[in-house]
């Protein structure tokens, strides 16, 4: 699995010109799920996201967690994480987990992270066009793999 978070001051996700999801000060996830990926992918990731140090402190030191300072998350499935650009112009998606598999997952995921933050959190809808918007806070936008852990 590779994310995409964001530290936003708001962000949301629309839907056929309805807001489907939105959030104040927390996480944008953006999720791409690839063949081989498991709930133990999700869950590693899920532990990272929500323990990594990103917000500030009364220091203005990024040392406090989306769970320390109980902010707000919404997690949305974007298989085109796994593009392969090496050959060509045209991105090609072949490792991204086929929607029976990553469709699963995705709920498992936002589901641990629900269970994680002790709360309900914000998605988009698996395989619709959504139109996401953000306010990137600081900017701060990291990138993590499960599969190599970083």
């Amino acid at each position: 699995m590779r994310v995409v978070i964001q530290r936003v001051s708001e962000a949301s996700v629309t839907i056929d010109k309805e807001i489907a999801s939105s959030i104040g000060h927390g996480l944008l996830v953006l999720l791409g799920i690839e063949e081989g990926d498991e709930l133990v992918d999700a869950e590693w990731l899920v532990g990272k996201i929500c323990r990594m140090r990103i917000f500030a402190d009364g220091d203005d030191k990024m040392n406090l967690s989306l769970a320390d300072i109980q902010g707000d998350a919404i997690v949305v499935s974007q298989f085109t994480l796994h593009a392969l650009t090496k050959k060509g112009n045209r991105p090609s998606f072949i490792r991204a987990a086929r929607p029976e598999i990553s469709e699963p997952l995705y709920e498992s995921f936002c589901s641990m992270m629900e269970k994680e933050l002790g709360k309900t959190i914000g998605r988009g809808k698996f395989g619709a066009d959504m139109k996401v918007a953000l306010v990137n806070d600081g900017p701060v936008t990291i990138s993590i793999d499960s599969k190599s852990r970083e």
